[in-house]
C-alpha cells in the first residue's frame, strides 16, 4: 500500500488551457433542443468557463480530504480511496464508479457514510468506505493486455479488501460498479462478502413476454428510447474503443463533450444538466478522464466487460435494490428476482443515473437502511 495524493503536473494545466484556446469548433447544431447532441452555445459555455475560471487546484484539494492510496493487483496498479469511519464498529463497503462516472461520484456521501453522527445518523450506521478507481480510469493503472473483465475486478476487489484486513464486507455501485459488485456477489463461495446494494441492477425482459403488466410497459418503452437514442457510445466503446480514444485523449473539448452529454441525458435534470450540478462538479469528473489521459483506456471496458451482462449469473446473497426514477434501465423487481436475491427494494421519488451525486441524501439512506439488515 502506496500512500496518494492528486497532484496533477503544472503542465498538464498549461497544455489543458493551450488546447482549449486552440479548439476547432463544428457548424452549429440543426435543432433547438439536445437531440443531435450537446448544443455548440452550451459546450463554448462549459468550455470557456472550464478555460478561464474553473479552479482545479481547489477541487484537487477538496477531493484529498479523503485518504488515497494504490496498490499493486494482479500486475496492475489500483487507485483507491479508503477512509475509515471514526466508530470502530463500522461496516466496512466497497462502492465502484461506473462510465462516465470516477470517483468523483462519491465525494457527498463518503462523509455522512464513515460518520454518520455528523451528518444525521447514528453510530450503528457507520461505514469503512473503500471507493477504487477502475481499472483503466482516473489514477489506476491502465492495462496493457486484454482480459481486465468485470470478473477479474470482483476478484481484485476482494484481494484488496482483504489486503485491508477487511474479512467481511458489502459491495455498492451503479453501472459498472454494478455489474462488479454483481460479479462479487455471484463469486461469494470464493470472497467475503456478505451483501451488495445496487442503484441499477442489471436484469432483461423475461424470454416471450406478452401483455406486459403497466410496469413492465414503461420499462420496455425505457429500454427501447435507451437502445434507440441512447446507446450509440456502448456500440461503439464496445467495438472500437481504441477508435474514438484518439479524440479524447487529444481534445479536451472531445472528452468534455462525450461525458457531459450522458450527464444531461442520463440524470434527472429537467432538461439541463446545471439545475443538478454545478459546472465545477460536471468538470471535475471530466477532469479525471483528461489529466489521466484515459478516453481510452475506460473505453476499453466495454469490449472487454459487455460479456458478463450476457452471461449472468444468479446472486444469492441478500440484495438491495434503490430504483431511481430516470435510470437508463428500469427494471422492475420482477425481472430481477431471478438474478438477484433480493431483501430491500426502494422506489426513489426523484434522481438518475449518478445517484451519489444527484441524490446523496436518499442514497445514504437507502445504504444505512439496507446493510442495517446483515451487519
Amino acid at each position: 500500500m502506496k500512500p496518494f495524493r492528486i497532484a496533477v503536473p503544472d503542465d498538464v494545466l498549461t497544455d489543458l488551457r493551450q488546447r482549449l484556446a486552440r479548439t476547432r469548433w463544428p457548424d452549429r447544431e440543426c435543432v433547438e433542443d439536445w437531440s443531435q447532441g450537446i448544443p455548440l452555445d452550451y459546450t463554448r459555455e462549459l468550455g470557456s468557463y472550464w478555460a478561464d475560471e474553473y479552479d482545479w487546484r481547489a477541487r484537487e484539494k477538496a477531493l484529498n480530504r479523503f485518504s488515497q492510496f494504490t496498490t499493486e493487483i494482479d500486475g496492475l496498479d489500483i487507485h483507491f480511496i479508503h477512509q475509515r469511519s471514526p466508530h470502530d464498529d463500522a461496516f466496512p463497503l466497497i462502492a465502484t464508479h461506473g462510465w462516465p462516472g470516477s470517483i468523483v461520484e462519491f465525494q457527498k456521501v463518503i462523509e455522512p457514510l464513515t460518520n454518520p453522527t455528523a451528518h444525521g445518523g447514528r453510530v450503528e450506521d457507520a461505514f469503512h468506505i473503500v471507493c477504487p478507481s477502475l481499472p483503466g480510469y482516473g489514477f489506476s493503472g491502465k492495462p496493457t493486455s486484454t482480459g481486465w473483465g468485470v470478473a477479474r475486478i470482483a476478484r481484485a476487489w476482494e484481494m484488496l479488501m482483504q489486503r485491508l484486513g477487511y474479512d467481511r464486507y458489502g459491495a455498492q455501485g451503479g453501472d459498472w460498479g454494478a455489474m462488479v459488485s454483481t460479479a462479487i456477489g455471484q463469486q461469494a463461495n470464493d470472497n467475503h462478502c456478505v451483501a451488495i446494494h445496487l442503484n441499477m441492477p442489471i436484469a432483461f425482459p423475461p424470454a416471450g413476454l406478452e401483455n406486459p403488466t403497466p410496469e413492465e410497459a414503461a420499462a420496455l418503452q425505457v429500454l427501447a428510447h435507451y437502445h434507440q437514442h441512447d446507446s450509440g457510445y456502448a456500440t461503439q466503446q464496445s467495438t472500437r474503443p481504441q477508435t474514438v480514444g484518439y479524440g479524447l485523449v487529444d481534445s479536451p473539448i472531445g472528452q468534455l463533450a462525450w461525458i457531459v452529454e450522458k450527464f444531461w441525458s442520463w440524470m434527472d435534470c429537467g432538461g439541463h444538466p446545471e439545475n443538478v450540478l454545478t459546472k465545477d462538479e460536471l468538470l471535475d469528473n471530466v477532469m479525471l478522464y483528461w489529466a489521466t489521459a484515459s478516453g481510452a483506456s475506460s473505453a476499453r471496458l466495454y469490449w472487454e466487460g459487455l460479456e458478463f451482462v450476457q452471461n449472468l449469473g444468479r446472486v444469492e446473497l441478500p440484495t438491495g435494490v434503490a430504483q431511481f426514477p430516470k435510470e437508463i434501465m428500469q427494471a422492475p423487481r420482477s425481472w430481477c428476482e431471478p438474478g438477484y436475491h433480493i431483501t430491500h427494494w426502494t422506489t426513489m421519488p426523484q434522481g438518475g443515473h449518478f445517484a451519489a451525486l444527484e441524490q446523496p441524501g436518499l442514497l445514504v439512506d437507502d445504504v444505512r437502511a439496507f446493510f442495517a439488515t446483515v451487519r
